[in-house]
């Protein structure tokens, strides 16, 4: 992604990254989310993350996505039901919501490096997800069944 943002990006392209932006903005800046609100946002994170590897023109990178993307609760809005559970949950997507926008800012301005970097930092928002799921392994399993797959033993 580096050296496509710092080449500059297509019209087209940021054009649905602003797009996606608005949608992302109209669900969670609120004082209160309901459930078409997170239904919203799932929607344009799958969306934003989507338009992000059509625009990346590394194709290795663009592999491991999709394969990453087929694995249980690894896709870009498989945890989004445990933040609409928890208290912080509104929160961690409002600051997942504002590094979509800091990302879409440095490929504006050609900022490849710190594109690349404030990606790499945005997985973080879904590893904390993932660790709050494993320690409530009552709710995690309530919530997303699945997730039994992915813990084991741990109780889930």
């Amino acid at each position: 992604m580096v050296v496509e943002a710092e080449d500059g990006a297509p019209r087209q392209l940021l054009r649905e990254l602003h797009e996606c932006l608005e949608e992302g903005d109209r669900a969670v800046n609120k004082p209160v989310m309901e459930l078409d609100h997170y239904a919203a946002y799932v929607q344009m994170n799958d969306r934003f993350h989507s338009v992000i590897m059509r625009g990346c023109s590394n194709i290795a990178l663009q592999r491991v996505m999709e394969m990453l993307d087929r694995q249980p609760f690894a896709s870009p809005s498989a945890m989004l039901p445990m933040q609409s559970s928890m208290e912080e949950g509104h929160q961690w997507m409002r600051i997942a919501h504002l590094s979509h926008h800091a990302m879409v800012q440095a490929i504006e301005r050609g900022q490849g490096s710190r594109a690349q970097a404030l990606g790499e930092e945005h997985v973080e928002i879904a590893r904390m997800n993932l660790d709050y799921a494993l320690a409530r392994p009552e709710l995690a399993a309530e919530l997303m069944p699945g997730m039994r797959l992915v813990a084991g033993k741990r109780g889930v």
